[in-house]
């Protein structure tokens, strides 16, 4: 049995910083819901699923009209379990029942600014491109290389003083993971224990389209950056 391309979403039960953040309310809908029907609305897969250990989570992502092909195991659920730990767990579940995946886009779930536009823009590249990888990427805001650290007596300090008298535009430009969404190339892929060594490209968005949500101040700025489009 072959499934081309396929979304999968994590959404694992107790998040800390922000208490059920994939299925807190936003927009009348919870979070999840936005990244499942996206995932629809954009026509490109031939199955939608949610790998999570929680059954209250399953079902609510069931309502919205992913599958649910298994309850994740808790070994691979804590905090110190990664995205690298959920992939691998969701491919080796699919070749021991000899269904083939070719392309894998991992969407997180609290994700309501992600666009149409940019699951399918992403995707072409990673066609176009031959990639074994693709993410959504965003301009640092401002030059990394100028940074500021504190002291020992909390002095403000340059991290790298030779950039010091080094204006923007002679800097090179730096970026950073817009925590949207990343494409997996599976043909080209054996195994992600080197996935840092894949040849991987990147989609760029404006700062103003993600917000990596980690405390109560990311939901409030995401509020306005959702205001922003929905208008």
């Amino acid at each position: 049995m072959k499934v081309s391309t396929v979304c999968l979403i994590p959404a694992r039960k107790g998040s800390k910083r922000i208490k059920n953040k994939n299925i807190l309310k936003f927009d009348g809908k919870p979070m999840i819901a936005h990244s499942i029907q996206l995932a629809k609305k954009s026509k490109i897969f031939d199955e939608i699923f949610v790998s999570t250990n929680c059954k209250k989570i399953a079902k609510i992502a069931e309502k919205y009209g992913a599958k649910i092909p298994f309850i994740r195991p808790q070994i691979i659920s804590n905090d110190n379990s990664t995205d690298i730990d959920v992939l691998e767990h969701f491919v080796n579940f699919f070749k021991r029942k000899k269904i083939s995946i070719n392309y894998i886009c991992y969407i997180y779930p609290a994700n309501p600014l992600l666009k149409i536009t940019t699951i399918k823009n992403s995707f072409k590249k990673l066609i176009k491109k031959k990639a074994q990888k693709v993410l959504t990427i965003a301009k640092y805001e401002y030059p990394i290389q100028r940074a500021l650290r504190m002291g020992k007596k909390n002095e403000i300090q340059f991290r790298e003083p030779k950039y010091k008298n080094y204006t923007s535009q002679k800097l090179i430009n730096y970026y950073q993971d817009a925590t949207q969404l990343y494409w997996y190339n599976l043909k080209k892929i054996e195994n992600f224990n080197n996935f840092e060594r894949f040849v991987t490209y990147g989609l760029e968005l404006k700062n103003t389209e993600f917000v990596d949500l980690n405390d109560k101040d990311d939901f409030k700025k995401l509020k306005i950056f959702y205001k922003n489009i929905s208008n």
